[in-house]
């Protein structure tokens, strides 16, 4: 069995950390092990990235802020996804280009054509095989974020903001409906966890 490149996408407080460690214990039970990473993030260089994009204390130009995000990108896509692709191995990754297009392109209002040949230039033909959507209404993500003890720069952000970047997830969904499968997360966590396996299972029994 090849290995296969899973990403995780949804709004801050959509529900996707804890949808992570499900998706790692499903797997592990068919007997896959996969290599579990994040963006931006996933290597030394992405995680010093991440330090400063998630800082509230530093203020950016958006195509700054994407010109990072993308730098972080291709970094790990050289040391992490290819590598343990090409060994056949399972990559489940919480995020990747599509939080680009969502956050700089929704979010901040970066032109996706930038942002399309950002992302050919760092990535080429690479693809997901599978990304799972988590979608949740902004008003519910908004007041789990609340619950936590501090907040980061994305997610101190406006209700107006999140409209934004929800709108243009869904426009991806639309645009790319064979990758990327749509998780109503605001939904009670078992049935959540449920559809998560569906989608999975089918993606498994592809193989």
């Amino acid at each position: 069995m090849r290995g296969k490149f899973i990403t995780l996408e949804g709004i801050d407080g959509a529900g996707k950390s804890t949808q992570l460690t499900w998706i790692i214990e499903l797997l592990q039970h068919v007997g896959l092990q996969a290599v579990v990473t994040r963006e931006p993030g996933g290597t030394p260089l992405g995680e010093q990235l991440r330090t400063l994009l998630l800082d509230k204390s530093i203020t950016m130009h958006p195509e700054t802020e994407a010109l990072l995000m993308f730098a972080a990108r291709r970094e790990h896509i050289d040391k992490v996804i290819l590598p343990a692709l090409k060994q056949c191995q399972w990559v489940i990754s919480d995020r990747f280009t599509d939080a680009s297009f969502a956050y700089q392109g929704g979010g901040r209002g970066l032109d996706s054509d930038k942002l399309a040949i950002l992302e050919q230039w760092t990535q080429g033909a690479l693809q997901p095989d599978l990304t799972l959507y988590f979608d949740v209404p902004v008003e519910l993500g908004r007041q789990r974020v609340s619950q936590l003890k501090t907040t980061d720069r994305f997610e101190k952000e406006q209700v107006d903001f999140f409209q934004r970047v929800r709108a243009a997830y869904l426009d991806r969904i639309r645009q790319f409906p064979d990758r990327i499968k749509l998780i109503d997360s605001s939904r009670p966590l078992m049935e959540v966890k449920a559809a998560v396996e569906q989608t999975l299972r089918c993606l498994l029994n592809h193989e």
